[in-house]
């Protein structure tokens, strides 16, 4: 839909211009990129944590798993939020999240020599806050996608959406590379601790930057219509409705419940079970990378040389979410979806039949299997907005965001079990790595398939 018509229309509804959807683009790619810094940033130092903290590596995997259930709640329970109240309040406060969650886990060191194992608790609560930092990516695409879908300039439909939101969406592996590269630069001069208080001071100038952010015509059609039915302005009410598209107008409805019936159930749960498979492999070769790549029974890398991978592999991941976002736009974001993330399992199974300490051929098929793994987000965040209606996006596209944490604890569980038992770290990846991204990219099929820059707007 392009809003070309704007006479009559009140401020907060109307189109936006090409300098809006500049200024939205770029707040939204920094707010990513400083929520996925903070993220990411925790699974990189985790090895250097729990050595200070004393801790088994199924110790720390064991703690990771329990944080990443806080996470997962936090970041269901923002969507109903979300949809209540609008997506630029969501974003300054997942951002803000972010920041504070960094700036507390900083402490924990001090919090676990005061309290013991009470502070490991304080630990896991405060990581917990940190799953507003990883719900800003649904709240990200939900904005996004009814920003580019309003916005049309000289009375044409913008064009390429898929490929500009892969431009923003790539700010995962920006907040990677920064994170890696980070670390590895203030480890040596004050631990993990300081790498923490640094993430936090770009999170909060991002937060306070997200005021100068429009809500999104979509949402405020959506409360400006609701209002005129409660001040009894019926026909207002609908012509307006008409005007955007907007249906199931009369009466405000739970999303929640909205996301579960309907046309919605079969993409919320095709595309949430593919995420939550997804995301086992996620915890295995992302965010618990420096583990499997620098562990005497994972890839044998040293734990420098590691953080060098990191970086370059993430680098490769940059350019994974601009091809899959163009791809996406050209043979439709679900089939994009599925071809990368099975070509992902195949390049992380190569890697694991190297032999152990071989850095180029680490670099190589790590590198390719991040491009695969993380490039295809850039599609599916997008496909989110195509799946659903306005009323319940945010809802669902912050259920599937959750399901991908359900798929970390579950992927924890079972690595945390089979470390214990005294399997390696490549059989451990083998089986609970790519497996999963592998399962994930043909349930992803499931789901109806849309056609690239079409969009629900009722």
């Amino acid at each position: 839909m392009s809003l070309t018509k704007t006479d009559a229309l009140p401020a907060a509804i109307q189109p936006f211009t090409p300098r809006d959807v500049k200024i939205a683009s770029w707040i939204c790619f920094f707010a990513w990129t400083v929520a996925v810094y903070d993220f990411v940033l925790f699974g990189n130092v985790l090895p250097v944590m729990a050595k200070d903290l004393g801790l088994t590596e199924s110790q720390s995997t064991g703690l990771n798993t329990w944080i990443t259930a806080g996470t997962a709640l936090v970041a269901f329970g923002i969507g109903p939020i979300v949809d209540r109240f609008g997506r630029r309040k969501g974003i300054i406060l997942a951002v803000a999240g972010a920041a504070v969650a960094s700036l507390l886990t900083a402490t924990a060191g001090l919090l676990v020599g005061i309290l013991g194992g009470l502070g490991l608790v304080a630990l896991v609560l405060i990581r917990s806050l940190a799953g507003l930092g990883y719900a800003e990516q649904a709240i990200n695409a939900v904005y996004l996608n009814e920003v580019y879908a309003s916005a049309g300039f000289n009375g044409m439909p913008m064009r390429r959406r898929g490929f500009i939101y892969s431009l923003v969406q790539s700010g995962w592996p920006v907040g990677a590379v920064l994170a890696a590269t980070s670390t590895a630069i203030l480890m040596p001069i004050g631990s993990w601790e300081l790498c923490f208080i640094v993430a936090a001071v770009p999170a909060l100038l991002i937060a306070f930057a997200a005021r100068w952010l429009r809500e999104s015509p979509q949402f405020s059609a959506r409360v400006e219509v609701l209002k005129l039915h409660k001040a009894g302005q019926h026909d207002e009410a609908e012509a307006l409705a008409e005007k955007f598209d907007i249906t199931g107008h009369h009466v405000e409805t739970a999303p929640l419940r909205q996301a579960f019936s309907g046309a919605s159930r079969r993409p919320l749960l095709a595309i949430g079970g593919a995420f939550l498979l997804n995301w086992v492999g996620v915890l295995v070769f992302s965010i618990l990378g420096t583990s499997l790549l620098s562990a005497e029974t994972g890839r044998n890398i040293p734990f420098n040389n590691a953080l060098v991978i990191l970086v370059i592999s993430n680098g490769t991941s940059f350019l994974g979410y601009l091809f899959h976002g163009w791809l996406g736009d050209r043979i439709g974001r679900r089939n994009t979806i599925a071809i990368g993330w099975v070509l992902s399992a195949i390049s992380f199974f190569v890697m694991l039949m190297m032999p152990a300490g071989n850095f180029g051929a680490v670099v190589t098929f790590y590198s390719l299997g991040l491009f695969f793994l993380i490039g295809p987000f850039s599609a599916l965040l997008f496909f989110n907005g195509e799946s659903f209606p306005s009323s319940t996006r945010a809802t669902a596209g912050s259920l599937i965001n959750a399901l991908g944490q359900v798929g970390a604890i579950i992927g924890g569980l079972f690595v945390t079990a089979s470390l214990a038992s005294g399997n390696t770290w490549d059989s451990t990846a083998m089986w609970i790595g790519c497996i999963p991204i592998f399962l994930g990219g043909l349930l992803i099929l499931a789901a109806p398939n849309r056609k690239p820059d079409a969009a629900l707007v009722d």
